[in-house]
C-alpha cells in the first residue's frame, strides 16, 4: 500500500492505495472532519459508529472498515478506521452535511484519476505539479521537488532490489542519510519547521531540497559503486552519501552566508525568514 495526502479543497485527507484490491482507503475520521467542522471528529465518527452498527443496512458494509496505519498530527503513525469509496458514501448519506455532494463527487473524480494514472503514469506526475501551483509554489521550486522525487525513487529502488525490506528499513536509512548531512534526525528538522502530519520535503526551501537530492544521489552511486546488500551495508553508504552532501552544505554555507537548514515552511503565515549563517 502506498500512503498518500489527498486534498478537498484545502482540507488534507488521508489515503492508501491498495495494489492488490486496486482501491483506494480514506481516513474515515477525515472525511467526518470535512462533513461535520466538528471540533471533536473522532467522538462523531465513534458515536455514528454505534448507530451504524445497529442498523441492519449497514451491516454488511460495516465489516469493510479496516484499520490502516496512517500519520496523525504527531508525526507518529496510528491504526486508522479506513474504508474504500463504496462504504464512504454510504457514511456521507447517515451525515447531514451541505458538503455531501461536493465530497461524492471529490471522491468519484480520485478515482478516476487514479484509472487515468495507471493507463499513462505521466498524468500523475501532471497533477503533482497543479497541485503545488494551487498551494502557491514557484515553479523553479516545483521542478526541484519533481526531480528531488525521482532521484529518491531510485534510491529507494535500489535498496529494495539489495536486502533493504519495507518502509520501516527505508525510514532508518532516510534518516541516517537526512542526519549525516543536516545535523538533525528527520522528527528534529520537522520540528524546527513546526510540521506535524504534514510531508517534510513539502515545506523544505530550494536549497534543502537540492541538498537532500545530492545525499540521496550520492547514497544510492556510492552504493552501486560498493555493491552494497542488506541494512548493515547500505547504512555504510547512506552515511557516506550523507557526508557528501554535509561537506558541500558546509561550503555553500561559508560562501553565501545563509545557513541552507531553517525553520523556513509554507504554512499560512508561518514563512520564517532565512537565518545569516552565524546569527
Amino acid at each position: 500500500m502506498s500512503n498518500e495526502i489527498k486534498l478537498f479543497e484545502q482540507s488534507p485527507v488521508r489515503s492508501q492505495w491498495n495494489e492488490s484490491s486496486e482501491k483506494w482507503y480514506f481516513s474515515v475520521i477525515d472525511i467526518v472532519q470535512i462533513l461535520t467542522e466538528s471540533k471533536n471528529a473522532r467522538r462523531y465518527w465513534s458515536d455514528l459508529k454505534m448507530k451504524l452498527k445497529e442498523d441492519e443496512g449497514f451491516s454488511q458494509l460495516y465489516d469493510k472498515i479496516v484499520q490502516l496505519k496512517l500519520e496523525a498530527s504527531d508525526g507518529k503513525k496510528y491504526e486508522t478506521d479506513c474504508t474504500d469509496t463504496e462504504t464512504v458514501l454510504r457514511i456521507i448519506q447517515s451525515i447531514p452535511s451541505k458538503k455531501a455532494e461536493p465530497v461524492k463527487q471529490w471522491l468519484a473524480r480520485v478515482g478516476y484519476e487514479r484509472m487515468q494514472e495507471m493507463v499513462d503514469p505521466s498524468t500523475a506526475i501532471d497533477r503533482a505539479r497543479e497541485t503545488y501551483k494551487k498551494l502557491g509554489r514557484s515553479e523553479k521550486w516545483i521542478q526541484q521537488r519533481m526531480s528531488g522525487q525521482e532521484t529518491r525513487n531510485k534510491l529507494t529502488d535500489y535498496w529494495a532490489d539489495n536486502g533493504v525490506e519495507g518502509n520501516q528499513e527505508f525510514a532508518i536509512l532516510t534518516n541516517i542519510i537526512h542526519q549525516e548531512w543536516t545535523g538533525l534526525s528527520v522528527k528534529e528538522h520537522k520540528s524546527l519547521k513546526n510540521l506535524k502530519s504534514q510531508n517534510l520535503r513539502d515545506h523544505m526551501s530550494e536549497a534543502e531540497l537540492i541538498f537532500t537530492a545530492l545525499a540521496e544521489l550520492s547514497t544510492r552511486q556510492i552504493a552501486e559503486n560498493e555493491n552494497s546488500t542488506g541494512m548493515k551495508e547500505n547504512k555504510r553508504s547512506a552515511q557516506k552519501g550523507g557526508a557528501v552532501a554535509k561537506r558541500a552544505r558546509k561550503d555553500f554555507e561559508i560562501e553565501t552566508g545563509q545557513k541552507v537548514v531553517t525553520g523556513e515552511n509554507f504554512l499560512p503565515g508561518m514563512q520564517v525568514k532565512r537565518i545569516k549563517q552565524g546569527s
